[in-house]
């Protein structure tokens, strides 16, 4: 009879030392694999026989009742010009019959052949969509209880077993994700075909050691890696867990295995991915049900075969035997993911390795004297996404402001944030970093151009890792052949690499973003992890305290939400983040419990597979290139903070089986950290930790805590441009004085060319740099943090004797008031401010404005006129004009720029209504000529210029205005309110159009 290794056999076969207890194995347990019932062989039955009609009984049945449908020769030109009679139309319809079997026959051979090969998924065959899920659906039902069942593990066609040899092997169908339906039967048969294996193979290592046969290398005992459900791989650390009682010892698996040649070719050469199919040599001492020894040189099974020849390689690769125990191993993690191998860097750093040493030592000084939030300011991509979308929301409650969406904010100065709230906006211009996210967004677009280019589909990417020397690594679920040039092979075939020289070569290109789900969750060795949540097969488990897993839930939340490497998304946040809807409504949303969720998910899966069936895809990766699918394929990534019950953990890991194909992702908070169904587990401590062992990381954990998220709600709740007002229009943030005795002792023009009078100009190469901080400081009347402006001058970092250096010319240089005072200050919240006597004409523009829509100006018509007069003559051009190339990059934080033109516009429709309330049509069209040189983008501006030159009674010079509106319009054409407009002005305007035309 043959024997089997198992923990209880292993007893009285292992060494004199005595053996060890099979250890409990710690897997998380999904879902427990139900005995085979009467409903599946009935199933089975009926599968069996409808696969008979639709191959065998269709085409007999045609050929008996309609027989030969074409014609037995080339049809002449008489024949062709017949009439179409009843039997004419029959033959048509029998040949489209014959079409539709022959294309369900390939799809019966191709599920089979993926069926009895057990590695990768079917191909796909050609506008099958349905007629192959059918195929595959009636295969799978037929293959359940039969004895072929063992085919869908890789090599074991050849092996047959009865019902009751097919429920062994728990140990290996625990591992496989639960699913639904079809998945549901490939876990049965996953583990039964585990349990054939080990049958079998142990079967004819007994047979070989009756016949005498005693060596070492017989009693060496292999595992086999089962299939994958779901793209779930086994791991190292969970098969040294289960068989070695120590997960710990992975090391020592993956050193008798490594770079041997597996069955499918290829070899193992990190510990941190491994295959379905592939055979791994175990220690001495390892112990299990689903081990077995090594077989016959023949006679035996194809998977005997395979055996027998892996340990061969074994015995030849190490000299005549396998090496136990371990020593100093090499390798990445115990998971799916591993730290990529560094390239050297070179002597002098480069921009990013500079700038995470600036992020560095800003966090240090966070949390030292300068009372930053740490957590932001050493997340330089979550900062860079809030700020981004916290200057876009600002935009737009300022263009909704001055197109009176929202009444009484007209002019409206955006709120100056104060206390936590100020911190938190200081901390997100110190440690964003806008570059890396346009580097990471443009590489990852122009793989996916390339790869399109090529007809190739995008690979599958578990994790990105951002390197310290500024390099991006992809890791791949499984190799994927060369990538297109700029990208480079990594360490092994499952890492690609681009150079950041290489990155900053990428330009914009017209590709949808082909991993949105990208999210970071550390560092790890000056290294940032990215997963890519949308691509993990099954749930992420996250186990810690409830305040810690809700830092790591926010700051996933916040980062997907306003992310500058996607498109379009949706994340459902469920029993937390209510609050942080506002980062980004249009992409969050909440529900209160998890009974919502399942059925909201159930909903969108069987949704989503019946798109991506119809289109023909096997994957939304597939959907995302060729043309730009920007909507249709955007991820759905699920953050449920609080643990589920047993039975909605099951539900979820049915929805999960299937999940990344799908492009949705699950993370799932837990208590205990035992979550069936979980493919990865991870927990956070309460020293900052992620944790994950089986992945083999330990990273320092993004956490965004909860005061500081409430800092963050707060400043986007403040620029909500639908927000209701409180209270008066705000004031400029600072008023000068605009009489005669208000002049200013230093007076800089930043609007048009910058120029400063009251100062000398500062000698030598600093003097850039000093104009550089006064422009800001100038920008900032509220304040401005010590690290900010040194962000803000040196993005890529500087030391703070640098800083200091800098302080101490620009006070030298700025000098003292009469009183002695510096003109430089610190305020008791440790920000710089300028004294009074400082003053830009951006000032004195907000000043005039003021003082003539809100001050003086409201009870004097004459001076109003005058202060609006003098405003638009301080407009000069655009903000700091003559810049230099390569500075004032931290002009792009600012909404300056949305600022400036609206206020312009708004000087300039002020005096056009004071000029034209006087019949002065010509003065009004000189003012709005004037502000438009400032803001052409200005809707409102060339509406009042239409009224205006209207109201001159010339119909040829609004005829030619007309005509240049058009002209500039392009191909958009006309705004709809401008072309009502001018429907009302000149009801011709048309006509002239089409006479141009």
């Amino acid at each position: 009879m043959p024997r089997r290794r198992t923990s209880s056999s292993s007893s009285s076969t292992g060494s004199s030392t005595g053996s060890p207890s099979t250890p409990r194995n710690r897997t998380p347990q999904p879902v427990r694999i139900r005995r085979r019932s009467f409903g599946d062989f009935v199933k089975a039955f009926f599968a069996f026989v409808a696969l008979l009609v639709l191959v065998v009984g269709v085409p007999g049945a045609l050929a008996v009742s309609v027989g030969w449908p074409l014609p037995h020769g080339v049809p002449e030109l008489e024949w062709l010009q017949k009439p179409i009679t009843t039997g004419t139309f029959l033959n048509i319809l029998t040949v489209i019959v014959w079409l539709a079997w022959a294309q369900f026959t390939a799809c019966v051979l191709v599920e089979i052949k993926a069926a009895v090969s057990g590695i990768g998924v079917p191909g796909r065959v050609p506008g099958s969509g349905p007629s192959q899920l059918l195929a595959r659906q009636l295969v799978a039902a037929l293959l359940l209880v039969g004895a072929t069942a063992a085919s869908l593990t890789p090599g074991l066609s050849q092996l047959g077993h009865d019902m009751e040899g097919n429920q062994r092997g728990t140990v290996a169908a625990a591992q496989q994700t639960p699913g639904g339906g079809l998945f549901a039967q490939q876990q049965e048969q996953a583990a039964s075909t585990a349990a054939a294996l080990a049958e079998q193979a142990a079967g004819a290592a007994a047979h070989a050691d009756a016949g005498g046969s005693a060596s070492k290398a017989d009693d060496t005992k292999y595992y086999r890696i089962q299939p994958p459900e779901g793209r779930h791989h086994d791991s190292l650390w969970e098969i040294a867990e289960r068989h070695l009682g120590d997960g710990r010892r992975y090391k020592e698996i993956f050193d008798l295995n490594k770079d041997r040649v597996q069955p499918d070719g290829s070899k193992l050469s990190e510990a941190s991915l491994i295959r379905p199919g592939w055979i791994m040599e175990m220690p001495g001492d390892a112990r299990g049900g689903d081990l077995v020894e090594m077989p016959e040189a023949s006679g035996g099974s194809a998977a005997q075969q395979q055996i027998h020849d892996y340990g061969r390689s074994g015995d030849h690769a190490q000299g005549g035997g396998a090496q136990q125990g371990g020593g100093a191993q090499q390798g990445g993690g115990a998971g799916q993911v591993s730290l990529p191998e560094q390239r050297p860097a070179p002597d002098q750093r480069t921009g990013h390795q500079e700038q995470h040493q600036q992020h560095a030592t800003s966090t240090n000084a966070a949390s030292d004297a300068f009372g930053l939030p740490q957590a932001l300011v050493g997340a330089p991509l979550l900062a860079a996404g809030l700020l981004g979308a916290l200057g876009r929301r600002r935009r737009q409650a300022l263009w909704q402001s001055a197109f009176g969406a929202v009444g009484g904010r007209r002019g409206m100065e955006p709120p100056t944030p104060t206390g936590d709230a100020a911190d938190a906006q200081d901390a997100l211009l110190v440690g964003a970093d806008p570059e890396g996210v346009r580097l990471l967004d443009r590489s990852l677009r122009g793989l996916a151009a390339s790869l399109a280019a090529e007809s190739r589909p995008l690979p599958t990417v578990y994790a990105t890792w951002l390197s310290n020397n500024g390099d991006l690594h992809l890791q791949l679920a499984q190799p994927s052949g060369n990538p297109p040039a700029p990208w480079q092979l990594g360490q092994d075939q499952t890492f690609w690499m681009l150079a950041r020289t290489d990155a900053e070569q990428y330009e914009d290109v017209d590709a949808a973003a082909p991993y949105p789900g990208l999210v970071s969750l550390g560092t790890m060795d000056d290294s940032r992890l990215l997963l890519n949540l949308e691509s993990v097969p099954g749930i992420v488990s996250l186990s810690g305290s409830e305040a810690d897993r809700a830092a790591v839930f926010a700051s996933v939340a916040a980062e997907l939400a306003t992310n500058g490497w996607s498109d379009r998304m949706t994340i459902t946040l469920v029993g937390f983040g209510e609050d942080l809807t506002p980062l980004a409504p249009n992409r969050l949303r909440h529900l209160e419990g998890i009974d919502d969720l399942v059925e909201t998910m159930e909903a969108e899966t069987r949704q989503r597979r019946g798109a991506l069936g119809a289109a023909g895809h096997d994957s939304v990766l597939t959907g995302r290139t060729g043309p730009a699918q920007h909507t249709r394929w955007a991820p759905h990534l699920v953050l449920l903070a609080a643990e589920p019950s047993a039975d909605d953990a099951i539900k979820l890991a049915e929805l999960a089986a299937d999940a990344s194909r799908l492009g949705i992702g699950y993370l799932v908070g837990t208590e205990s950290g035992d979550l069936p169904g979980a493919a990865w587990e991870m927990e956070i401590t309460g020293q900052g930790k992620l944790l994950a062992p089986l992945l083999g990381l330990e990273l320092d954990a993004q956490l965004l805590p909860v005061p500081l998220q409430r800092a963050v709600v707060e400043l986007f709740v403040e620029s909500d441009p639908e927000r209701e007002p409180q209270g008066p229009a705000t004031a400029p943030p600072f008023l000068v004085d605009v009489s005669e005795q208000g002049r200013p002792a230093v007076y800089a023009r930043l609007v048009g060319p910058y120029e400063i009078i009251g100062l000398d100009t500062p000698d030598g190469d600093r003097s850039a740099l000093l104009h550089e901080a006064l422009a800001l400081l100038l920008l900032h009347r509220e304040g401005v943090h010590p690290r900010v402006l040194s962000s803000a001058l040196w993005p890529r970092g500087v030391t703070d004797d640098v800083r200091e250096a800098l302080l101490d010319r620009l006070r030298a240089w700025l000098g003292t008031d009469p009183d002695g005072s510096p003109r430089l200050r610190t305020d008791s919240t440790g920000r710089l401010t300028l004294a009074k006597t400082v003053v830009s004409d951006l000032d004195v523009l907000r000043s005039l404005y003021h003082e003539a829509t809100q001050g003086r100006g409201v009870d004097s018509r004459a001076v109003r006129g005058r202060l609006l007069t003098d405003a638009l003559v301080l407009v000069r051009g655009p903000l700091l004009a003559d810049r230099p190339e390569g500075r004032y990059r931290w002009l792009t934080h600012e909404i300056i720029d949305a600022q400036l033109p609206l206020l312009v516009a708004d000087i300039g429709l002020a005096l056009s209504e004071f000029h034209l309330v006087k019949d002065r049509a010509e003065k009004a069209i000189e003012a709005l000529g004037a502000a438009l040189n400032s803001a052409p983008g200005d809707e409102r501006l060339w509406h009042e210029l239409l009224r205006a030159t209207h109201a001159t009674g010339d119909t040829d010079r609004l005829q030619a205005l007309a005509a240049d509106l058009i002209t500039r319009s392009g191909a958009r054409g006309l705004p709809p309110r401008t072309e009502a407009l001018l429907d009302e002005l000149l009801p011709t305007w048309r006509n002239g159009v089409a006479a141009v035309g």
